[in-house]
């Protein structure tokens, strides 16, 4: 964590992190493969949540699937997705961690790389619109995680080299560290700590409201 004068940005993850979507999505996901054809696990689906779509197929299937079916398995999977999306509620802590991590002076950027819609829904459930100092959607990226796109949006966001992430996935941690930012995760995505910890996070805590409660034991005291 730097010790520079610059603040210190805190890139909060959205989805699996800040507000609980991993099993909608994991839901979504089978549901649009079957729907043409393919029938997945569900737990191998969740294993790749955090990846975004235009990653997941290919890491899934292979890149014949991604090429003939790619479009219509992301649209078929958002159309599903955004009918579970009124389950979807935030994470016990999660808006008194931007919360305080403001009241500390770090600048916070919401990181996700869903559609504006879907990120419009979040930043409402959060009541998060005048906390954060900015957000990110899939308008502002290329590639998704891991690809390194969206840790770099939102330090261009926040207007600061220096940056602290948190995630909940090994895709999020890979993405942070391919944009030499170090990750806080929590466990709210299904991983293992010690996968998380081998993915390369700096620590591990158990839950949002966890690490809001601890953050004076780590770089963001």
């Amino acid at each position: 964590m730097s010790a520079a004068s610059e603040p210190t940005i805190v890139v909060l993850d959205i989805d699996g992190t800040l507000v609980d979507t991993n099993y909608q999505h994991a839901l979504a996901w089978f549901r649009a493969f079957r729907r043409h054809g393919i029938v997945l696990p569900v737990w191998r689906i969740h294993r790749h949540l955090g990846m975004g779509g235009d990653q997941l197929i290919t890491a899934l299937t292979d890149e014949r699937t991604e090429r003939e079916l790619g479009d219509e398995l992301r649209s078929t999977e958002g159309s599903l997705y955004a009918e579970l999306i009124g389950e979807v509620e935030t994470m016990e802590g999660s808006r008194e961690l931007i919360a305080e991590l403001k009241r500390r002076g770090h600048p916070v950027v919401l990181a996700s790389s869903a559609k504006a819609d879907e990120v419009d829904h979040y930043l409402d459930l959060l009541d998060a619109r005048e906390l954060a100092d900015a957000w990110t959607t899939s308008a502002d990226v290329e590639a998704t995680k891991p690809e390194p796109d969206l840790v770099q949006a939102a330090l261009s966001a926040g207007g600061s080299p220096h940056a602290v992430m948190v995630g909940d996935t090994p895709w999020d941690i890979e993405a942070a560290r391919r944009a030499d930012v170090p990750t806080l995760a929590v466990l709210t995505g299904g991983f293992a700590a010690e996968e998380l910890y081998d993915a390369g996070a700096v620590e591990v805590f158990e839950s949002i409201a966890e690490l809001c409660s601890r953050l004076d034991q780590t770089g963001l005291r």
